[in-house]
Order: C-alpha cells, then sequence, then structure tokens
C-alpha cells in the first residue's frame, strides 16, 4: 500500500472514529411537567400568576423537549408565545381536538425534526375519545417520532397522564402504552414521560421499569439532584418521598443527571412589611415579607441524557 493509500486509510479512519465520538457524546436534556390545569380556585397560584415563572424555568433549565401534562389550550399557548423556539404537538383528551387537557410533547425546533406524530387514548378503544376500564375520566397519549438534527439519531417519545383513581386503568395503561411501543418494533429509542398517578412502588410502575423497552431514569441516572418526591400541592414546606412523575428510556440512553426541580419564586405582601435588621449584611439590604410559591403543584423533572448508539 503507497503512502498516500495509507495516508487516506487513516484519514477516513479518523473521521469515523471522530463522528462515532460525536454520537456517543450527544446530549439531550429531556423532560416531564405537569403544569396545573388552569383553576380559578387556586387563587394566587392560578396560572395567570404562574405562568411567567413556568417559562422562565423553562428557559433556564434549558429543556429541549419535555412532555407536559394537564395544560388547556390557552395555557399551550401562552407557553407558545413566550417560547418561540418551540413547537408542540397533542390534542384535548375531551374531543381529540381542543377541549380538554393535552399530554401536550414540546420540542426545540432547532434541534429537532418532527418526522411522525399521533395519540391514542388509554382505553379499551384506543381510537376516540373515552374513559378506559375504572377511569374516571378520559386519559390520553401523545407521541411523536424525532430527528435530532446534528447527528441524525432518530427516537420515539411518548408522554402521558394516568387517571388518578382508576387502579386497574393505571396497570391497563402501563401494558397498553408497552403494547404500543412493540408494535414500533425491535429495538426500537423509546423515551416516556409523564404523571404516571403512581410512585415507584406501585405495580403499575413496576410494569414499566421492569419491562425490556424501559427503565426508569431516576435508577439510572449517574446523579440524583433536587427533591425526594415530585408533587407539592403548592405548600413550600410539605415534602414527599413519591415519585409520581416519571421519565422512562430504553437502553439506547445513558443517564447522567436526573433533577426533581424545586425551584420557588416570591410573591410579596401587599403591605411590603420591612423587617427589622439586616442580620449580617450590610446596612444597605433591606427585607421584606413574602410568599414562597412553586410554578406549579408538581415538580418538573428534567433528566439530561447521552446517545448511546445510532439507530
Amino acid at each position: 500500500m503507497s503512502k498516500k493509500s495509507i495516508f487516506k486509510f487513516y484519514f477516513i479512519f479518523s473521521i469515523i472514529a471522530l463522528c462515532g465520538s460525536c454520537m456517543s457524546a450527544q446530549d439531550l436534556r429531556v423532560g416531564s411537567f405537569n403544569l396545573r390545569y388552569d383553576n380559578p380556585a387556586d387563587s394566587l397560584d392560578n396560572w395567570k400568576y404562574r405562568k411567567n415563572q413556568v417559562t422562565k424555568l423553562i428557559k433556564f433549565h434549558d429543556f429541549e423537549i419535555f412532555g407536559s401534562q394537564e395544560g388547556l389550550k390557552h395555557q399551550l399557548e401562552d407557553l407558545s408565545a413566550k417560547l418561540p423556539s418551540y413547537k408542540f404537538l397533542g390534542v384535548g383528551r375531551d374531543d381529540g381536538k381542543e377541549a380538554g387537557e393535552y399530554a401536550a410533547i414540546f420540542y426545540k425546533t432547532e434541534k429537532f425534526e418532527l418526522l411522525e406524530s399521533g395519540n391514542f387514548w388509554l382505553s379499551e378503544d384506543t381510537t376516540k375519545p373515552n374513559k378506559g376500564w375504572d377511569a374516571v375520566l378520559p386519559r390520553i397519549c401523545t407521541w411523536g417520532k424525532f430527528k435530532e438534527k446534528n447527528s441524525g439519531f432518530e427516537f420515539y417519545f411518548y408522554n402521558t397522564h394516568f387517571d388518578h383513581v382508576g387502579e386497574k386503568a393505571r396497570e391497563e395503561s402501563a401494558k397498553l402504552i408497552l403494547k404500543k411501543i412493540k408494535e414500533k418494533g425491535e429495538d426500537v429509542p423509546v423515551l416516556l414521560s409523564g404523571d404516571f398517578n403512581v410512585d415507584q412502588y406501585n405495580k403499575s410502575y413496576k410494569l414499566l421499569n421492569s419491562s425490556k423497552e424501559l427503565k426508569d431514569s431516576y435508577h439510572l441516572a449517574e446523579l440524583n439532584y433536587g427533591a425526594s418526591g415530585t408533587t407539592n400541592g403548592f405548600k413550600v414546606n410539605s415534602m414527599t418521598d413519591s415519585r409520581i412523575d416519571h421519565v422512562f428510556v430504553s437502553e439506547d440512553f445513558k443517564v447522567t443527571k436526573h433533577g426533581i426541580l424545586n425551584d420557588t419564586y416570591r410573591t410579596e405582601e401587599e403591605d411590603l412589611k420591612k423587617i427589622a435588621g439586616s442580620g449580617n449584611f450590610p446596612k444597605e439590604v433591606s427585607f421584606y415579607q413574602s410568599q414562597a410559591r412553586y410554578p406549579s403543584d408538581h415538580f418538573p423533572v428534567l433528566v439530561i441524557l447521552k446517545i448511546k448508539k445510532n439507530n
């Protein structure tokens, strides 16, 4: 082999190796966020007071693709207006169009190309709005097939919200989603986010986490950060260790970080009472009465993933 041929061989080999390295190092910032539906009874925790904080949280933590739950059409439009670099997909669960809560998927259009999408209801009849098994409300799953533009990596993203009452409905919903994933083919890269209304000890959770297709990113993460549970009820001094919001991943992804983000924001008291003294701080520092609040009654989950292989 000539020197020129040898040089060409090593050059091509180096390019291939570099591309493989880029693929294995490709990060994805994946999330799940129950937005809390716009409920007038929430008083100062109502959506109109929270929506700016929700938007800032998504921007600051740089969610690239995430599943949202409970969002009504106008809430999703509010987010879209403030997040112009994202698009969302999904339909209202009540009529398959715009009525009722969505299980919408938001994604950055600069990073991802949407190849296919669809919805199915969590019931015996998956094709139209209806309640399944012992569920008290219609429940839906939205999915999309995406391509990560830089690497060409393709994967499916499913997002859902299980019933909050029906135990059989939650168990059957887990089985149904696994069945739908299997129908896409063997060894297909998959992400599943959602408010599953079951914690890490529940049978429905175990059906998903013990499957061949999916594992809970929480247990795979090299680093876990934040709250121990994913709900708060807008009560800043309460806690739980129940994780009912999950991001499941197929074996195509390496999980480097898992965060349950318990960010707060502050609202000022109406009379702005000044707190006497500034402790060890300079005299120029003043403290006022305020109320700590959460952006939602669920904590958002953010997972940092690396793509392990091309598909």
